[in-house]
């Protein structure tokens, strides 16, 4: 075990999308949709890998467009919409994702989230895992408290002020090498879970990977966390 496994852990900053909840694949058909409606043909294989960033990221990365250019908010207008209202309604959490937050906090662990997704998308997000989850976090960073998103480190930043314990007290719990990059950025270690659709090579910047939230949960008196 190495030191980085050692240390003693307060808190824990969470991503949701392809960590808690079975919905990267949802995000990438709203934004290959949003971009078709838009005169843009866009493969699906093309936007997947890069569910985990914001639309600073995606969008010039697939259309060589802004964000924030007309065309640019206009797309991701209609992404937020197409995703709320096709695809939120029949997300799921991981099995077993309630049961894992609720061990976080009685270990004692503060959770704070860190997320791409704009405010009401995470609210209803969160309520995609249960009706009062929102109570287990102590806060949470989104879209619009991050200039760019990950794996830039803005959101993660916002996480440590927010949730207001050192860094080294800290771990991120993540399914991309997205947010292993940006919790490196800001010396946190992180956990990585397969659920996202990423392999072990994608992976390799975690101190330890787990299939999903019940493998982790079912080995989290040996995990890193206690």
């Amino acid at each position: 075990m190495d030191k980085s496994e050692k240390k003693i852990v307060r808190g824990v900053v969470l991503d949701v999308d392809g960590t808690l909840i079975d919905s990267n694949e949802a995000h990438a058909h709203a934004w290959v949709q949003a971009m078709h409606e838009n005169g843009y043909e866009v493969p699906f294989q093309k936007v997947a890998p890069l569910i985990g960033m914001g639309g600073d990221k995606v969008l010039p990365e697939t259309i060589h467009v802004e964000k924030n250019s007309e065309i640019g908010q206009r797309i991701s207008k209609r992404r937020k919409a197409i995703f709320k209202e096709m695809y939120l309604p029949h997300l799921r959490a991981f099995p077993r994702t309630l049961d894992l937050l609720r061990r976080m906090r009685e270990q004692g662990l503060k959770l704070v989230i860190a997320t791409s997704a704009e405010p009401d998308e995470l609210q209803g997000l969160l309520h995609v895992i249960d009706a009062h989850a929102q109570d287990l976090f102590e806060n949470e960073t989104t879209a619009k408290d991050a200039s760019h998103s990950k794996p830039d480190a803005d959101v993660m930043r916002a996480a440590i002020e927010r949730i207001q314990l050192p860094p080294q007290e800290l771990l991120m719990l993540g399914d991309t090498a997205y947010d292993i990059e940006a919790a490196a950025k800001v010396h946190i270690g992180t956990v990585a879970l397969r659920s996202g659709g990423w392999s072990d090579q994608d992976l390799k910047g975690a101190i330890a990977i787990y299939d999903a939230p019940a493998d982790l949960l079912e080995h989290f008196a040996s995990s890193p966390f206690v």
